[in-house]
């Protein structure tokens, strides 16, 4: 149910339903109307020459070279602007048009350095190929009069950029690097400076690259048609020779790109144009940064040690795989079958999580197997099942481009989901209305073309008082969407909510003092939302790590369904995940309670499943969290740990205390790229794999499964799967795969919601969102559409407890974590790329409260003893 995209204009396409009839080289062509007659050409294998235009980008109409004659009508129209009509008779090869395109190609060429030879872009030039295939043999105007690639005219080589070059010698003010900035980024950074003969592209005001608002995104490189925007990379390098198609390893959305490479050495990532996700666009990270795969700071080699002080001995995998084996093994002897656990990661493939806790639960005998993912998807997993029967978001990210209006919750998408944020703003400017809830003044609030009717500037922590003041509004003031709740949600549950949210306390008036909002902003804000014929609402960690982060997604599902918004395009509930498998780490089962498929351990049914398919027997008891494995270290029951792409001492809060019980275990198992702050606290270091190096599969934010395919050979010689399947056999619990498909193979017999899933699908289809099986052979790209998951709506009574954190006069700031573009949570990635020139340390941005804020940052006792429901208040 995605939007259709013009294969010609990568917009979603303003074809109508109509078709229109028309003729084009005497071939008769029905195509629906408002198609280009460029694109109703290209349907019939008839290419139009063009240069200006791009599958990307809106239509334009500056190169002159797709021009065509149409009977009746006077000169040569282009036929990239130039829409089909019935009957329309159109001529796209001519002698005159022959003769029409050599001559425009005549001009460029004559203002173009001929260097081909020695060209960065050689054998990979727009220019060059339209001058191939218009046939230009010749240019008759001498090379000796006024040009912008010799003399006086030509400017400066921009080498400012740390990845990419600009050279306006070589520009021919083709417009696609300024309109790819503008529609596709959305940053508007580059302009068409000076007009006629002085017109060139400019960054910013006529300054470099990285002093302008150029965000890196690349997108200009890749529209660029000659060598004027040129990787880094392949002008040392040369053009690449063979291409892997694989996702991206870094955010939540899961961007597919074309690896490019010579041999195994990797040239450039190229944003794969037909990836679901992304649609061919990229950002700074994804693009670029990712040079740390091959960084010297890689560690190829295994390593043990007995005690943590002492230094690390290389050895071979096998001696390090028998004697992490030898310990866990010693530890569960001596301290008991639960001492010992695992960690999952958000950065590994699903096959490699999946093998993970199954080592947990099949070897090791136990349930202690958890993740990071837990802080940030579990409100999303528990709140929305509660309220609409399933654990994950509702809608594709294309979805967003029928929204009319957006409602942005504890997310900063330009910053942590670029790539989406794209595509919203595109939407923004289209007309769509945007609210903003969020402490900061994020991008969106204002930027380019781009302005937030409603920021709701709550203070942290106030996230639940504002959803039900924003309840509150539509309850009372008949915005509820009664047929929508009448057909499709509890009754019961539905009275007990209304009667909760309409009580005068929960009034936007009552909380203005507890969330810091003006009443009127709240109001006009829910009534914008609950108004819209299509209304959807995304979030992010703002939203759910917080105590009440279940409740608040809980209030966020309330809201959805109280308005209708839920189970077509342009509407539902939307978490932006923070990192690139955090949907996927969850599913595979990394909670101790949960079996792959959100099943409960404690259900006979599921653990009959699992026994019959693994051949042991799953323990009942849920297992324990990565806190209660701190807890335990310390208290001496827990001494063992396999902790595969995490580094929770550097991540994890309460450092100290993470240090002392890291320091307390006995045997620490670390897998991962680089020696980290987790590593100092290990006695077997297991090198691990990037995803360059690995097959298998990623879920992103939108449920979205996609292949990461093997670029080039694990440089540490085994894959993460291969380490784990390796350990697992040394535990003397075999696991016998020889391919991660093999592996999702195993993922589809055991979990309903991925029954349909396999590699062949995943090759002819591109990308499969979940739920998948014989009701949705090709998945499911909008949940809930006909009815929820649950059968009827559940809406649950959100009542606002106060948090704990305050400001003191010990402790006078709350501190709150963010992201910015260029770095990648701990930096452990992005900090060994060229990423570091934009943030090279870490930085602390310090609010100054307005006074209304200062007169409303305590609350008194007196204050919250009024709310529902609150918990005891906590002396200022």
């Amino acid at each position: 149910m995605s939007l259709p995209r013009d294969p010609d204009f990568g917009t979603p396409a303003r074809a109508s339903d109509r078709l229109v009839t028309l003729t084009i080289d005497g071939v008769a062509v029905q195509v629906p109307g408002g198609t280009s007659v460029m694109r109703a050409a290209e349907s019939i294998g008839s290419r139009v020459p063009k240069l200006c235009a791009t599958d990307s980008m809106e239509p334009f109409g500056s190169c002159r070279l797709c021009l065509v004659e149409i009977e009746g009508r006077r000169g040569y129209p282009a036929s990239c602007t130039t829409a089909v009509e019935e009957g329309m008779r159109v001529r796209t090869q001519t002698d005159k048009l022959a003769a029409v395109r050599r001559g425009v190609m005549e001009l460029y060429i004559s203002d173009h350095p001929l260097d081909c030879l020695t060209c960065s872009a050689n054998g990979d030039c727009e220019l060059q190929d339209m001058a191939g295939v218009v046939g230009l043999r010749e240019v008759r105007y001498g090379m000796d009069g006024d040009n912008h690639f010799d003399g006086g005219s030509a400017a400066p080589k921009d080498d400012s950029n740390p990845y990419f070059s600009f050279d306006p010698a070589k520009c021919i003010v083709c417009s696609r690097c300024v309109r790819a900035c503008a529609e596709m980024q959305g940053t508007f950074a580059l302009t068409i400076s000076g007009r006629g003969f002085d017109a060139h592209v400019s960054a910013g005001e006529n300054q470099p690259f990285m002093e302008s608002e150029c965000v890196s995104c690349g997108a200009c490189v890749q529209a660029c048609p000659t060598a004027t925007l040129m990787e880094k990379s392949v002008i040392e390098m040369g053009q690449a020779q063979q291409s892997v198609v694989t996702t991206c390893a870094y955010c939540g959305v899961g961007c597919a790109f074309e690896a490019q490479l010579k041999g195994n050495t990797v040239v450039r990532m190229v944003p794969w144009k037909d990836g679901q996700a992304n649609h061919g666009h990229s950002c700074v990270k994804g693009r670029f940064a990712w040079g740390y795969a091959t960084h010297p700071d890689r560690i190829t080699t295994p390593m043990i040690r007995k005690s943590i002080h002492d230094p690390w001995q290389p050895v071979s995998w096998d001696e390090a795989l028998g004697y992490a084996a030898a310990e866990f093994k010693r530890i569960q002897a001596q301290y008991g079958r639960g001492s010992v656990g695992g960690i999952t990661s958000s950065r590994c493939t699903n096959e490699e999580t999946y093998l993970v806790q199954k080592l947990v639960r099949a070897a090791f005998g136990n349930n202690n197997v958890d993740t990071c993912a837990r802080v940030c998807h579990s409100p999303t997993g528990y709140g929305l099942k509660q309220t609409l029967g399933e654990s994950a978001g509702t809608q594709t990210f294309d979805s967003v481009l029928a929204a009319d209006v957006i409602v942005v919750i504890g997310a900063n998408p330009t910053d942590g989901h670029p790539v989406f944020a794209s595509q919203l703003k595109r939407r923004l400017r289209q007309g769509a209305r945007l609210i903003v809830v969020d402490p900061r003044r994020i991008d969106l609030v204002k930027s380019p073309h781009v302005a937030a009717d409603f920021h709701l500037k709550l203070l942290p922590g106030t996230n639940v008082a504002i959803v039900n003041a924003l309840a509150h509004v539509i309850v009372t003031e008949g915005l509820v969407n009664e047929a929508f709740v009448a057909a499709r949600c509890e009754p019961a549950s539905f009275a007990a909510w209304r009667a909760h949210v309409a009580q005068p306390a929960q009034s936007p008036e009552a909380l203005a003092a507890v969330t810091g909002v003006p009443a009127e902003l709240i109001r006009g804000a829910a009534r914008l939302y609950a108004g819209a014929a299509n209304a959807a609402i995304y979030y992010g960690l703002g939203v759910t790590e917080h105590t009440q982060g279940s409740t608040m997604v809980m209030g966020i599902a309330n809201l959805a369904m109280a308005t209708g918004n839920i189970g077509r395009l342009g509407v539902g509930v939307n978490p932006l995940r923070g990192q690139n498998n955090v949907q996927g780490s969850c599913d595979m089962g990394s909670f101790p309670h949960e079996l792959p498929g959100y099943r409960h351990v404690s259900d006979p049914d599921t653990r009959r499943l699992f026994h019959d398919a693994w051949g042991v027997a799953i323990d009942p008891e849920p297992g324990l969290r990565i806190p209660n494995m701190f807890e335990a270290a310390l208290d001496g029951s827990f001494r063992g740990l396999y902790c595969e792409g995490e580094d929770i001492v550097q991540s994890d809060p309460n450092t100290q205390h993470v240090q002392a019980a890291m320091s307390a275990m006995e045997c620490v198992v670390v897998q991962d790229l680089f020696l980290n702050e987790t590593a100092k606290y290990a006695h077997v270091f297991l090198p691990g794999s990037s995803f360059l190096e690995k097959d298998g599969t990623f879920t992103n934010a939108e449920r979205r499964i996609s292949r990461v395919r093997k670029v080039m050979p694990p440089l540490a010689g085994l894959a993460d799967w291969e380490v784990t399947v390796a350990l697992s056999r040394a535990l003397g619990y075999p696991m016998d795969y020889r391919h991660p498909s093999e592996v999702m193979d195993e993922i589809a017999r055991l979990t309903p919601s991925f029954t349909g899933v396999s590699y062949a699908r995943l090759d002819a289809l591109g990308s499969i969102q979940w739920p998948c099986n014989a009701a949705h052979p090709d998945g499911t790209p909008i949940m809930h559409v006909d009815e929820l998951v649950r059968g009827k709506g559940r809406f649950m009574v959100t009542h606002y407890v106060p948090t704990t954190e305050r400001v003191t006069h010990r402790y006078p700031l709350i501190l709150t974590t963010g992201r910015i573009l260029s770095q990648y949570n701990v930096g452990a990635q992005t900090r060994r790329t060229a990423n570091v020139q934009w943030h090279a340390e870490d930085r602390l941005e310090i609010h100054q409260p307005s006074a209304w804020q200062e007169r409303h940052r305590r609350f008194s006792k007196r204050q919250l003893d009024l709310l529902p429901g609150a918990a005891a208040a906590v002396e200022p």
